[in-house]
């Protein structure tokens, strides 16, 4: 029998093959490994422990990447550590800290408030029983000569279901497309799910009384692949067989979760009738296998803008015969379907006054409304705020520090379930660094103060210490560097300059701004006072700062439940004026002014 790796703690196995780096084997095992870079060797995050077997020594890029207590090759990075030809076996440990854990899921967002009016028509019909003085086919004598359209996968569901039921059936229909027939007295349903860089939210829908029937959080398994979409492009643009896997693992788990949500309610998958998908362009892409190329380079075209739909069987999801999937339009490149629902969700259509929207993640969506107008752009924020090359950064799941306060001449800090520690995750960043500069720890361009008790420093490198290595899971100290700072003031720097170009683009001052409206999971956890204390956010008084939850995935369930919002959808994408940063003459400009962690950083 040939050499394996074997993956702890789940036990799991995969043949070891000579040449290629435990990262590949993870993801080709399906072994959640994150991979933040996607395997490039730039983040550092997937850090493993080589318990047994032969494998390459420390490269360069390991020992650049690792602290000093690290380097002694106890921890190794899993993209750089290579299988070398032997009989044994590979035993390797993936740190809790590594592992693709499932993140504190945001599946709250405002009501849906909208008049019930889905896109499907029920019909309960029933027929007489087949008899030698009529011999017509079960659907003639259900329906007639109506023109009706129907594809054999859905006719092949009507005859089982008539003799099962005294012959009687609900049928569902889409205009003249017949979608399903159910058993009678079934509700159609309908799945409206955020399709998220790093999350995913669920919501099953009783389509007849609009009632969420269940609703359920889990993370994106593409992050496997790499944690911002950037690296999963380039991924899908140079392996064609990476690009399916991309798609395949994103299916696998919708179906997962319909199971799931379906089972909690004690309903049928073949009662989904409708499918409502939002997320980014990439993600958009991604999920309905269209090509990626373009939307990797300049100008950033998608294969298609504006809305459609398809068969849900075609694409491997479960539900009804011939459910659909739906999608609302994108805006632009990186302005997505779910910047659509958000807006929706928000009723961006019917709001007074100056109104900024931010939906902050790995792709950050900007929007400004102001005097019936409105502009749109996407910053390339990047996945810090997701815990993306922060040293000790995680995602928001149980043991990541999401509070740090200064307490008693110290930092202190509160992680999520106040379990042991195990790394930080965004919000608990922004507030790090907002105390780090309130007690002149930093300086206004993110340096810290020479000196300081508070700072740790080796050659080059500075930090401070976060939590000791007695309150950590994993019995080292969980640290902030000097260069997980400057993460964070690229990802802020690119938010609020583009906050800013789209301000100017109406003609306006950041004061003027009437309301900020916060969405995403990120968005509702952030404290806003750390926003606005390190200029991620304009100064405005706090009261004026909204934060609203998953609108992406409330905006999903009002298309899925009121037709009109489709329309309403193609209408607002009509009138967006987009904007895009990278080619706007000022951006590189307000982008270095954003370094600054000031409230205001402009030179006015």
């Amino acid at each position: 029998m040939s050499s394996q790796v074997i993956f702890q703690p789940s036990g799991k196995r995969a043949a070891a093959i000579p040449g290629e780096s435990i990262l590949d084997i993870a993801q080709g095992a399906g072994v959640g490994i994150s991979a933040i870079c996607g395997g490039a060797g730039t983040c550092g995050n997937c850090r493993i422990r080589v318990l047994s077997g032969s494998v390459t020594p420390l490269n360069d890029i390991e020992i650049g990447l690792l602290y000093p207590w690290e380097a002694d090759g106890s921890v190794r990075i899993a993209c750089q550590t290579q299988v070398v030809d032997t009989d044994d076996d590979i035993v390797v440990d993936i740190p809790r800290e590594t592992q693709t854990v499932a993140q504190r899921s945001q599946v709250e967002g405002g009501d849906t408030d909208v008049a019930l009016e889905p896109s499907i028509q029920v019909y309960d019909l029933s027929c007489t029983a087949p008899s030698v003085t009529d011999v017509r086919g079960d659907w003639e004598r259900l329906a007639g000569d109506e023109g009706w359209l129907f594809d054999a996968p859905v006719m092949a569901t009507l005859s089982p279901l008539l003799r099962a039921h005294n012959w009687r059936t609900r049928m569902v229909a889409q205009g003249e497309r017949v979608v399903a027939f159910l058993p009678p007295g079934t509700a159609p349903l309908g799945f409206a799910v955020d399709v998220g860089t790093t999350g995913l939210a669920g919501y099953l829908v009783n389509l007849e009384t609009g009632e969420t029937l269940s609703t359920v959080g889990a993370t994106n398994p593409q992050i496997a692949f790499g944690e911002d979409v950037m690296s999963r492009l380039a991924l899908a643009n140079r392996d064609p067989a990476r690009a399916r896997s991309l798609q395949s693992v994103l299916i696998d788990e919708l179906n997962r979760l319909m199971t799931l949500m379906c089972e909690q309610a004690g309903v049928s998958t073949d009662a989904i009738v409708e499918i409502v998908p939002v997320g980014n362009t990439a993600m958009h892409h991604l999920l309905f296998g269209l090509p990626v190329s373009q939307l990797g380079l300049a100008p950033y075209v998608p294969a298609v803008s504006s809305e459609f739909s398809t068969s849900a069987r075609a694409l491997g999801l479960l539900g009804a015969a011939g459910a659909q999937v739906y999608t609302p339009p994108c805006v632009a490149g990186f302005v997505g379907a779910d910047h659509v629902a958000m807006l929706l969700a928000s009723e961006a259509g019917s709001r007074a006054g100056v109104t900024l929207y931010l939906d902050i993640g790995t792709n950050t969506e900007i929007s400004l409304t102001a005097r019936g107008q409105h502009w749109a752009c996407s910053a390339p924020s990047g996945p810090a705020f997701e815990g993306a090359k922060i040293s000790h950064g995680m995602r928001a799941a149980d043991g990541a520090i999401e509070r740090v306060v200064w307490l008693d001449g110290r930092l202190r800090c509160r992680t999520i379930h106040d379990s042991p520690a195990v790394g930080i995750c965004g919000s608990g960043v922004i507030d790090c660094i907002a105390v780090l500069r309130e007690q002149d720890v930093l300086n206004p361009v993110g340096g810290f103060r020479r000196g300081h008790p508070l700072v740790m420093r080796e050659g080059e490198r500075q930090w401070v210490v976060l939590a000791e290595a007695e309150a950590t899971h994993s019995g080292r100290p969980i640290v902030l560097s000097r260069h997980d700072i400057g993460q964070i003031q690229m990802a802020k720097a690119a938010i609020r300059a583009g906050s800013k170009l789209l301000v100017e683009m109406a003609e306006l001052h950041e004061s003027d701004i009437d309301t900020i409206v916060l969405a995403g999971a990120f968005g509702s956890y952030i404290d806003p006072a750390s926003a606005v204390a390190i200029g991620l956010l304009p100064p405005l008084p706090l009261e004026q700062i909204h934060q609203i939850g998953n609108a992406a995935g409330t905006g999903a369930k009002r298309l899925l439940l009121n037709e009109g919002e489709r329309a309403a959808a193609r209408r607002m994408v009509r009138r967006i004026q987009v904007v895009e940063l990278p080619a706007h003459a000022d951006f590189k400009d307000r982008f270095s002014q954003a370094l600054r962690l000031l409230p205001t950083p402009w030179d006015e």
